[in-house]
């Protein structure tokens, strides 16, 4: 049995690698600190969970959703757009409702791209973008994100007969895994850009609600002519703990959501309505539990970051996600032996940065999923790791 050529042009899924690195050595008797991957520790909110628990007592919601997602849950998201954002947006045509925000954007290229058809994607980046476009036979062209650029891709750099050719530019701001952060003057450019390439833009925001010290991310569709051009992805995942749950949504250019939607509806068959009503309740209920939980994980920020610079480490403290994104220390030149030696020796996981794309070597991601106390335990393994 042979897969597919798509399939076999496929790396191993990072996190999917980290799972089985974690269990030979859970195996072995290790005691796992598993900073690796991006699934928060904290629980649900309650109002959520109540909502959810009242909506699947009504047998209303027990039969086949809307394919675009309920009218009421898209109109909450027109309306979360406009008090955060003052982007208007018409919930019948401008958004539709994500079994999560990965099932999106893996499918926008078998909307978009034909076999050989050239998208531009980050590197380092969510490995999901060069997926979805090895899946729909596409050709994958990294934009690189280096330091020094603020870990925004140079527009001016991409070659001009590459861009011409381009179907479809992805971008993640708050970004993972460098934690860099764009302001409205970058998203302009990019909507320069697609304007004078014919790109479609795919801007991928699930962090724009996770951050510290009074900063306040923006929307990609707050700039001019950004609807003409693109679509943002947005999850309820990250911010209130709800990645098991599965519900993201697309918002902007109605044509882009059309040719979206049309994929969707031949691949699945929408979101749970139980789902729809709980995330309503998430976005228009109280948001205290919100501003508790980015409190914790900025507290998580400030004990690692600290205490990393402690032992001599380069690390800053990011404006925004629930990652720290920083150099490899040194004698180390390779991010997969220093985070394999991470684990074996002190029981670690960090996600070597290698695996979102090749200019990640020489960063480590570590993600702030654990309670303090574990936190101050990786500490102490990591300061006799480096002694």
């Amino acid at each position: 049995m042979r897969y597919a050529n798509r399939i076999e042009k496929i790396p191993p899924y990072l996190f999917a690698e980290i799972d089985r690195a974690i269990e030979r050595k859970k195996a072995e008797g290790a005691d796992i600190i598993n900073l690796g991957i991006g699934d928060p520790d904290l629980p649900t909110p309650g109002n959520i969970i109540r909502r959810l628990q009242e909506a699947v007592e009504d047998s209303k919601n027990h039969r086949y959703p809307s394919y675009a997602g309920m009218y009421a849950f898209r109109k909450t998201i027109a309306d979360w757009y406009k008090r955060r954002f003052d982007v208007s947006l018409e919930p019948g045509k401008e958004i539709i409702a994500l079994i999560g925000s990965k099932e999106g954007i893996a499918h926008a290229p078998l909307a978009f791209v034909n076999p050989g058809d050239i998208t531009l994607v980050p590197d380092p980046a969510y490995p999901v973008y060069k997926i979805g476009t090895l899946l729909a036979d596409g050709t994958p062209v990294t934009m690189p994100l280096l330091e020094e650029n603020g870990f925004k891709p140079d527009m001016e750099k991409i070659d001009r007969k590459i861009a011409k050719k381009a179907k479809l530019l992805f971008i993640n701001y708050p970004n993972n895994p460098t934690t860099a952060t764009a302001e409205l003057e970058f998203f302009r450019e990019v909507v320069d850009f697609a304007i004078d390439n014919e790109i479609i833009v795919c801007h991928d925001a699930p962090y724009t609600e996770m951050t510290f010290d009074n900063y306040r991310a923006r929307s990609f569709l707050e700039v001019k002519n950004a609807k003409e051009v693109g679509i943002e992805f947005h999850s309820l995942s990250k911010i209130y703990n709800m990645t098991g749950w599965r519900i993201g949504s697309a918002a902007g250019n109605s044509e882009i959501l059309a040719g979206l939607g049309k994929v969707k509806e031949n691949v699945d068959s929408g979101v749970f309505q139980v789902v729809q009503h709980a995330a309503i309740e998430a976005l228009e209920g109280s948001q205290d539990s919100v501003r508790k939980n980015m409190k914790i994980f900025q507290d998580r920020r400030d004990l690692m970051v600290e205490g990393l610079q402690d032992l001599g480490w380069s690390v800053e403290k990011p404006k925004a996600t629930f990652y720290l994104w920083f150099r490899i220390p040194k004698p180390y030149t390779s991010s997969i032996k220093f985070s394999g030696d991470l684990l074996a020796k002190t029981g670690i996981v960090m996600t070597p940065g290698i695996g979102f794309g090749s200019h990640g070597e020489g960063y480590v991601r570590c993600a702030l999923t654990q309670k303090k106390e574990r936190l101050e335990e990786a500490l102490k393994r990591i300061k006799r790791f480096t002694s």
